[in-house]
């Protein structure tokens, strides 16, 4: 599930630009554009935008005057941490390039890697956290892929992992095979 903060922009008509920017974050009220008053009952709610938005007409308790909000769902984008501190926005496309990198020449399907990226990036989004660690996007995808193909598996581990010598890729394909005949 994605982070969300609700939000409501006002859109008094017939005065559109005159209104536009304000916002609500979490108050409970929004003030009446006309005269300031923080509160208002709404008349009429409907879906808007396609269902990704809900339009309130809502009437002031003080002046009377009648105006419209519109809720948004406003989405927290999730940050990776790389190795080196840096921070940058995640993109599932970067998890899907590297799958299909590793899955190159396998008779996996590219549906498949799409599955994959998109259940990786559900399971990060479900953590309820801001940021993660590029090691736990890459453990992720790991696991993804050893449970598929161990082929795939090998050639994502060797890039990720480093491996700085035969002995360490040794080990880990042991491994491997430990895990695949248990």
């Amino acid at each position: 599930m994605t982070h969300y903060i609700l939000w409501n922009i006002i859109i008094c008509v017939p005065y559109v630009a005159k209104y536009l920017g304000y916002f609500l974050r979490g108050s409970g009220f929004v003030k009446c554009p006309f005269c300031g008053y923080s509160d208002s009952r709404v008349v009429d709610s409907r879906p808007a935008d396609d269902g990704n938005s809900i339009r309130r007409r809502r009437e002031c308790l003080e002046c009377g005057k009648r105006f419209t909000t519109y809720e948004k769902i406003e989405d927290i984008p999730l940050m990776v941490v790389k190795k080196n501190g840096q921070r940058e926005v995640f993109e599932s496309n970067k998890i899907l390039v590297g799958l299909m990198k590793a899955c190159e020449k396998r008779p996996i399907a590219m549906e498949r890697l799409e599955l994959i990226a998109r259940d990786i990036e559900k399971e990060l989004q479900n953590t309820m956290e801001r940021e993660v660690k590029a090691e736990q996007i890459g453990e992720l995808v790991m696991d993804k892929l050893r449970q598929i193909d161990p082929v795939a598996y090998v050639r994502f581990a060797s890039v990720y992992r480093e491996f700085k010598d035969l002995d360490t890729f040794m080990e880990e394909l042991q491994e491997l095979l430990k895990k695949n005949h248990k």
